[in-house]
């Protein structure tokens, strides 16, 4: 099962190069997933709310979340797990970036979707909608540029929905 999971990831990442890559969207995903480097626009935005009155619970919800995430994410799992990069394992794959560190699981995806849930759950729609967009486009700009895995960001989405969720609950108390 675990190699039927490995192939399909490997395959995908060269389908996406092979056919959704393309010279015109390269710049704009390129701009996009350095959003995620670091959580720097989702720190900015924690930090922004934080300083906004009517949204100081949702840049505080925000930051546990993103420091649940980094927690879960880049101290534990990745050093548990130590998967390689996709363009170290897949000869054929090529890479627009190139990321240190080991794949599993993402943690732009952690970050992105943490922030992006807890934004989307407690500001207005037309807030928390592009929020969550962006923080989904970031998740599939991973894929794009080829430092992760399918499974990576699949993972690191789904902590990052869960440490928001975390983060909502410990505000509330």
């Amino acid at each position: 099962m675990l190699q039927l999971i490995v192939e399909t990831d490997a395959k995908i990442l060269l389908w996406i190069q092979d056919f959704v890559r393309t010279d015109w969207l390269d710049p704009v995903v390129l701009f996009l997933t350095s959003l995620g480097d670091g959580g720097a626009v989702w720190i900015v935005l924690a930090a922004l709310l934080l300083l906004w009155k009517k949204q100081r619970k949702t840049g505080g919800a925000v930051a546990i979340a993103l420091l649940l995430g980094y927690l879960g994410t880049n101290l534990l799992l990745k050093n548990l797990v130590m998967r390689p990069r996709p363009f170290d394992a897949i000869p054929q794959l090529h890479a627009l970036v190139h990321a240190g560190g080991w794949s599993f699981p993402s943690g732009h995806s952690t970050s992105s979707m943490a922030a992006g849930t807890v934004m989307f759950c407690q500001m207005p729609r037309h807030i928390g909608a592009p929020a969550l967009a962006l923080a989904i486009l970031i998740c599939l700009s991973r894929l794009y540029v080829g430092v992760h895995y399918p499974t990576d960001v699949l993972c690191g989405g789904l902590i990052g929905i869960a440490a928001a969720l975390c983060a909502t609950r410990l505000q509330k108390r």
